[in-house]
């Protein structure tokens, strides 16, 4: 099956189909870009804000980073069902539900999915209380992580850790440093970048202007340089203009909602209080003219 006739039938996703069928084992999946990775930036369900990418490298493995709210398991699920059903590599920036939910949800019923290996870097219980509006949902990703079966959990403790999973390449430029006090989930998102011998991508998660202010002091700056670059926290409320001019990069993926995106909560275009309009008018300034948003639908990248 060709990448343009998988994103043809991925569409059956909605419906949490099956596992596309094997021939002597061997799940009938595209296969990911050569000599790295395919991505897909999946479109939110019910206009939500959650964050989610799958990546399909060149040997034909599954990673998946995030996976958004638990609005979007079905549709997740029925992706991953068109991929096998493996995940080789399952990355978490942060313990948000927009984030974690349906990941949550399928660790208590894998229904048929299989992940190796998690990696995400743990709150400690006084961190986990910081934000009472949180500590439910995180608690509970906790409990499902602790009551996995069969998955290697890694808890990233050493900004630089990296690896890669064929020609997916991936570091991890920030780690949970609980002397943030400010914005504590968010600021806290694990940033990382993936790339492969033709790109390069970088997650900042939730990032706030504390951990942005951090990680351009840090050793790691540099890394941050990348083609396509996730706008931090949906592009709403988030790091300053400033760190955007720090680094270089040439296009923008929005893991935005349109009620985000028009800064529309009901009354029409530009009614409501939202900032994305004033981050997407940052990156007319810095010349980003590429822009890849999740509300318009499922996007590729080769």
């Amino acid at each position: 099956m060709d990448r343009r006739k998988f994103l043809q039938t991925s569409a059956l996703a909605l419906a949490g189909t099956a596992a596309v069928p094997a021939e002597a084992g061997r799940v009938l999946a595209p296969r990911g870009s050569k000599d790295g990775f395919t991505m897909w930036q999946l479109n939110t369900q019910a206009n939500l804000i959650g964050n989610s990418y799958v990546f399909l490298t060149d040997q034909g493995r599954v990673c998946v980073m995030d996976g958004g709210y638990r609005q979007d398991e079905p549709y997740l699920r029925g992706f991953l069902a068109h991929l096998g059903n493996k995940v080789d590599t399952w990355f978490v920036t942060h313990p948000h539900v927009d984030h974690m939910g349906s990941l949550t949800s399928i660790l208590r019923e894998p229904r048929g999915i299989t992940i190796r290996r998690i990696y995400h870097s743990r709150f400690s219980d006084e961190y986990i209380e910081s934000r009472p509006v949180d500590v439910k949902h995180c608690r509970n990703f906790y409990r499902a992580l602790d009551e996995s079966n069969g998955i290697e959990i890694f808890d990233v403790r050493q900004p630089g850790t990296e690896g890669s999973v064929d020609g997916l390449h991936f570091r991890f430029l920030s780690v949970t440093d609980e002397t943030i006090k400010k914005n504590t989930y968010n600021n806290n998102s694990m940033i990382t970048r993936v790339w492969d011998r033709r790109k390069s991508v970088v997650f900042l998660g939730d990032m706030g202007q504390e951990a942005a202010e951090k990680i351009l002091a840090s050793p790691y700056k540099a890394d941050l340089d990348c083609d396509y670059l996730q706008m931090a926290h949906h592009g709403q409320w988030a790091c300053k203009k400033s760190f955007y001019e720090a680094i270089r990069f040439r296009a923008c993926l929005w893991s935005t909602p349109r009620k985000f995106w028009d800064n529309d909560d009901g009354k029409g275009p530009g009614t409501s209080i939202y900032e994305v309009p004033k981050t997407l008018q940052w990156m007319n300034e810095l010349g980003i003219k590429e822009h890849h948003v999740s509300w318009m639908g499922l996007w590729q990248l080769d």
